[in-house]
Parts: structure tokens; sequence; C-alpha cells
């Protein structure tokens, strides 16, 4: 016997989340009908209203609902410093270590041609123009220490430097192969603090 044809759309929805295969999508879906529609409705409202409001910063790439966030809008930044991530929850982990007061730069990803995610797809060309703004001294990678995160570190360090700007990148602090989203704060803040030049 089949599901009928909305719940197995809803299925299918459901397995675009990472590490969601078609078992799990069933018993969200099961889940959601079954014991929290309520719930269902609040999340179908949520992803709605996000999807219309929600965009990319103009100079940090970050998610923001409006054209420039408030982090980069802030007067209180140093604009000299611009520090290279990968995914917003990174930016986020950073900012909770309060050992940063310099401005950001988004990528939402990393190199990894085995995914087919080349250059373009991690908004290099944006990122350089941020990085040639006129006020950016320094830019700081703080991309993971995993093998994609050190491929991109090493390909965006040459497209910077290249350009005659000051590339430096966090200090080995985070362990091999961790990623900056699942380290303590200490660690991290005492990475950024470390951080050294790229040669």
């Amino acid at each position: 016997m089949r599901n009928p044809p909305a719940l197995e759309q809803l299925v299918e929805a459901l397995r675009c989340l990472p590490g969601v295969g078609p078992k799990s999508a069933l018993r969200m879906a099961y889940h959601l009908l079954q014991r929290d529609r309520k719930g269902a409705g609040l999340l179908a409202q949520s992803l709605d209203q996000a999807l219309q409001v929600v965009s990319h910063c103009n100079l940090c790439n970050n998610f923001s609902e409006h054209p420039i966030c408030p982090l980069c809008a802030s007067e209180n930044r140093d604009k000299s410093l611009l520090c290279v991530v990968e995914m917003p929850s990174d930016l986020m982990m950073l900012e909770q270590t309060h050992s940063y007061q310099g401005m950001y730069f988004v990528l939402m990803g990393r190199l990894s041609p085995l995914d087919g995610i080349g250059p373009r797809d991690i908004h290099l060309d944006k990122l350089i123009k941020r990085a040639q703004d006129g006020y950016t001294e320094e830019v700081i990678l703080a991309t993971n220490y995993t093998v994609e995160g050190e491929a991109t570190a090493h390909y965006v360090s040459e497209l910077l430097r290249s350009r005659g700007l000051k590339v430096s990148r966090i200090a080995r602090g985070l362990p091999m192969g961790g990623e900056i989203e699942h380290v303590d704060s200490g660690t991290l803040a005492q990475a950024m603090l470390e951080r050294r030049s790229v040669r």
C-alpha cells in the first residue's frame, strides 16, 4: 500500500535536509502529521517567511533581512580586519569568543572538487571586491582545518596575496580535522589570538 501523494511529497521534501534519508524523512513526516500538526504549521509558516525575507548581506555575504547586516553596519567594528569563514555557524562561534572585533566574509561553503564545488560556488569574486574596499589591511583565514578547508585557505590566500593584501591564518589551536562549529570557545579564542601570516 502506498502513502497518499501529499505525504510522499512531504517525505521527499524533508530529504533535502542534511543527513536525512528516506526512513528518517518518513518518521519526521508521520510525527508532524500525527503528533504535532501545530508545530508542522509553524514550521511551514516560518520556512515561508524566511524564504521571503532572508537573503545575503551585500558586504559579508552572511544571511540577513537587510541589504547590509547589523554587524557590517556597526560603527564599533574594526574595518581594517576581515575574517573569512566557511559558514554562518563559524561566524557565530567566533563572535561568542569575544576575541575578535573586525569584519567578516562568509563563503557559504568550501572548495571541494569531488562534490563539484569550485571557486565560483563560494563567492570569491565578492570576497575579492570586499577585501579591496580601501579599509581592509589584513585578511584572516578562519576556514576549518579539514582537507577542504585547508585547500580553500590556500587558494584564497594565493588570490588575495597576488593583489597585495596581507593574509594570515588562524593558529592550529583547533584539532586537525576539527570544525570551528564544534570547538570550545577557549580553544577558538586562542586560535584567533595566535593567528600567523600565510607564507
